[in-house]
């Protein structure tokens, strides 16, 4: 009898050929009584594994009886259903099934093959797995991949909408397919953009953020990205352990939100703050947009304005003797001596006071920074009392 391909005679490679039904029944049942994962699977899914195994086996004859030793598998085996295949079973189980379609193969055409044929069909049945699994491979990379892509665009969709400050249902539905639906303590971030491309810009984030615990959506808007961080009950923290990823210049945190769905304050502060950074001298990486309040309210920011003007002027406004003194303080320019001679008090009652205007507005008046960002708010708590009682003298409150 002349011989086949791959060593083997024309009636073996046959013999398996007329088998192979038989084999991938066999396949199938061997599957049923061994893995659980594929009990329970819906009757369709169940189909088109079965289906994918009774194609390895087709393909496996077709090959042993050509004369082309190419192997094209994941046109063979895959080819009728890769998308579908992925999305029943994972990676893991997709090897199981390689393993017992092997197993079955190897042990049925035993009996098939006269004693010195035998070893060359369990290298044959080798050689032809071993692409099979090289297949599942390469048809779940091409899945993962096209996920990927799938995810990048709807996570660029999801961060333009917070930008937006909307939250209607298309939002919620597109951030729910993300995983965000439930994701608490959310912050919004803006940075410089570091050099290369969005995608790759996007995916360094994501493994950064993956490293110090928390959640991320990221998207590169022209030379900044805008990051959403999730899980973070301290923004600025969180934010610490991503900068080496971003490009150079400022890191502006937005307030924390209480989910994501309503971070578009947070994202408003954020974009604001990162116009604003360049008026502010010194390490902004990263620095809270609530820490920029008066630089933003400078270039224009009505609500850095009104929180400004609510956490100092109307703050203290509460305690008439520590409005009185940090204005004297402030605008008299005598430092603590001659704050205490313009207020007729004793110098360390000047003291206690800045102490308790710190703890009060968070502001230490020592500090250029916080001073200016305390004179502007009581400068424009004036200007906003005087408008709202005209003719009145505006002063100590």
């Amino acid at each position: 009898m002349p011989a086949a391909r791959h060593g083997l005679s024309r009636s073996t490679v046959r013999a398996i050929r007329d088998e192979a039904g038989a084999l991938g029944a066999a396949s199938v049942a061997r599957l049923s009584a061994t893995h659980e994962w594929f009990r329970a699977l819906p009757a369709d899914q169940s189909s088109w594994v079965a289906l994918v195994a009774h194609s390895g086996i087709g393909g496996f004859t077709a090959w042993l009886d050509s004369a082309d030793e190419g192997l094209d598998v994941t046109a063979d085996v895959f080819g009728t259903a890769p998308r579908e295949l992925t999305r029943s079973i994972s990676l893991a189980q997709t090897l199981d099934l390689l393993r017992t379609v092997v197993d079955v193969v190897e042990e049925e055409t035993e009996a098939l093959a006269p004693v010195r044929e035998r070893a060359k069909v369990r290298e044959a049945v080798l050689r032809y797995s071993r692409e099979v699994a090289f297949g599942a491979a390469t048809v779940y990379a091409q899945a993962a991949e096209s996920r990927g892509a799938w995810d990048a665009r709807l996570e660029s969709v999801v961060v333009d909408a917070v930008l937006r400050g909307e939250a209607d249902q298309s939002m919620q539905s597109r951030a729910a397919a993300l995983g965000w639906g439930q994701v608490h303590d959310v912050a919004v971030m803006v940075a410089a953009a570091p050099p290369g491309e969005a995608q790759a810009v996007v995916s360094a984030l994501h493994r950064a953020a993956h490293r110090v615990g928390v959640q991320l959506l990221a998207a590169v808007q022209g030379g900044r990205v805008v990051v959403i961080l999730g899980g973070v009950p301290d923004p600025l923290t969180a934010a610490t352990g991503l900068v080496p990823t971003l490009g150079e210049g400022p890191v502006v945190v937005g307030p924390r939100a209480p989910h994501l769905f309503a971070a578009g304050r947070s994202a408003r502060a954020a974009q604001s703050g990162y116009a604003a950074a360049p008026a502010r001298a010194g390490d902004l990486r990263p620095v809270l947009a609530d820490d920029l309040l008066a630089e933003r309210a400078l270039l224009g920011d009505a609500p850095a304005r009104s929180a400004l003007v609510s956490r100092v002027h109307r703050t203290l406004q509460q305690s008439p003797h520590l409005w009185e003194t940090a204005a004297a303080y402030l605008e008299g320019g005598q430092g603590v001596e001659g704050t205490a001679r313009a207020l007729f008090v004793h110098a360390n009652t000047v003291r206690y006071r800045l102490g308790a205007i710190t703890r009060e507005t968070g502001l230490d008046l020592a500090d250029p920074h916080d001073a200016l960002t305390a004179r502007l708010s009581l400068l424009w708590g004036r200007l906003d009392d005087a408008r709202k009682s005209p003719g009145q003298a505006v002063g100590r409150p």
